[in-house]
C-alpha cells in the first residue's frame, strides 16, 4: 500500500510590489494581494536597539515615548534616510505571509522620478540585503498611473499628479515610459510642519506632528469660498506659559496654510506643461490629470487646481492605494516593461 507523504509545503517564489512611502509603505504579494499597508515608522530601546513595535503600534508612539525609545521614520522626503530600519519594516511585513522563498523571488520597488542613481542603488542595496537576487526599480508616477485605471502604454498621453508624505511627484505617460516628469519635496509632511508653524506664531501653541496631521485630514480645505465653516480642537503646549492648552481651529485657517505650498505645486505642473511635446498635450486637454497621494483627500483640491492651471483635475479612485495596485500589472508584464537597473 502506498503511503501519502505528509511534510511542510515547499517555499514559493512569488512577485512582490513594495511602495516604500515616506507616510506610509504598502507590499503587494502575488496571489494575495496587499498584505501590507501600515505608516512607515519603528521604535526601538534606546539602550538595547531592539525593535519594540513597527507601523501602526510605533505611530501612536510619536510624541508619546520616553527616554528609552527612539522612534524612527526609514525615509525623508521619499528618500531612504536610515537603511536598516527600512530593511526591519520590509522583513516584518513579508513575515506576515508564510512560505515565500524571497531569493528567488522578484521585487519591484518603486520611488520618486527624480531620484539620482546614488538613491537608486541605495534601493537595490535594501533588497541585497534581504537576500533578493532579482530587484526592479520603477518610478511612481508610472505605477501609481496604471494603478489608478491608465493605459499607460497606449499612444495616448496621461498625466498623473501624485501627492504622497515626502514628494509631489508629476508625470507624463505614453507609449509605456514617462515623457516628462518633477518631483519637489512640498508634499504631506511639509503640510504638516506649516500648519505646526502656524499654530505656534498664531495661537502660541505647540502641537506634534501627528496632532497637525489630524487638522489637516478633519479640516485640510482648497475652497476658495466655504459655506459651512469646518472646525476642529488642538490640544498642545502654551508657548508663554509652558501648560497644556487647547484652542478651537477653523478651515478657513487651514485653508490659509495650505494654499501656498499648493501654489507651489500648480507652478511645477505648469512647468511639466510647457515641456510636454504638443500632441501629448492635446491629449491631456482631452483626458485631463489624475490625482493620487494622501493630498488627493484634501477637500476641494480638484477644483483649486483647475482653477489655477484650466484642465481638468481628477481624484483617482483608490488615490492611497495606486502605487502598489500598479505594481501587480508591471510585476506580471515585466519581460516586456521593465528595463533592469545597472549594477
Amino acid at each position: 500500500m502506498n503511503m501519502l507523504k505528509i511534510g511542510k509545503e515547499k517555499p514559493q517564489a512569488k512577485n512582490i510590489g513594495i511602495d516604500l512611502g515616506t507616510a506610509n509603505m504598502l507590499v503587494y504579494l502575488e496571489g494575495d494581494g496587499i498584505i501590507f499597508n501600515e505608516p512607515s515608522v519603528i521604535a526601538f530601546d534606546y539602550y538595547t536597539h531592539e525593535v519594540i513595535a513597527i507601523g501602526h503600534q510605533a505611530a501612536n508612539m510619536i510624541g508619546r515615548g520616553h527616554q528609552g525609545i527612539k522612534i524612527v521614520s526609514p525615509l525623508t522626503q521619499g528618500v531612504i534616510s536610515d537603511m536598516d530600519s527600512a530593511k526591519k519594516m520590509i522583513e516584518h511585513a513579508l513575515k506576515k505571509v508564510e512560505n515565500i522563498n524571497v531569493e528567488s523571488s522578484t521585487v519591484l520597488i518603486c520611488c520618486p522620478s527624480e531620484v539620482t542613481q546614488l538613491e537608486r542603488d541605495s534601493l537595490i542595496g535594501l533588497a541585497q540585503k534581504l537576500g533578493v537576487r532579482d530587484i526592479f526599480i520603477e518610478e511612481e508616477v508610472k505605477a501609481g498611473g496604471i494603478g489608478a485605471g491608465l493605459d499607460v502604454y497606449s499612444s495616448n498621453g496621461s498625466m498623473v499628479l501624485d501627492i504622497g508624505g515626502g514628494s509631489t511627484d508629476i508625470g507624463v505617460l505614453s507609449l509605456g515610459d514617462i515623457v516628462v516628469s518633477e518631483s519637489i519635496r512640498t508634499a504631506g509632511n511639509y503640510f504638516d510642519n506649516a500648519i505646526m508653524n502656524y499654530m505656534q506664531y498664531e495661537h502660541g501653541l505647540l502641537i506634534g506632528k501627528t496632532t497637525a496631521e489630524r487638522i489637516k485630514v478633519e479640516i485640510g480645505s482648497l475652497n476658495e469660498e466655504i459655506t459651512e465653516e469646518r472646525t476642529t480642537t488642538a490640544s498642545g503646549r502654551d508657548v508663554v506659559t509652558g501648560l497644556p492648552k487647547k484652542i478651537v481651529v477653523t478651515e478657513t485657517e487651514i485653508r490659509d496654510v495650505l494654499i501656498p505650498p499648493f501654489e507651489t505645486i500648480s507652478n511645477t505642473i505648469l512647468k511639466v506643461l510647457q515641456n510636454t511635446p504638443a500632441e501629448l498635450s492635446a491629449d491631456i486637454i482631452k483626458n485631463g490629470i489624475v490625482i493620487n497621494g494622501g493630498g488627493a483627500l484634501i477637500t476641494g483640491i480638484d477644483k483649486f487646481l483647475n482653477n489655477r492651471i484650466g484642465l481638468d483635475f481628477y481624484i483617482s479612485k483608490n488615490p492611497l492605494t495606486a502605487i502598489v495596485e500598479g505594481t501587480k500589472l508591471l510585476l506580471k508584464n515585466r519581460g516586456s516593461y521593465f528595463v533592469k537597473p545597472t549594477e
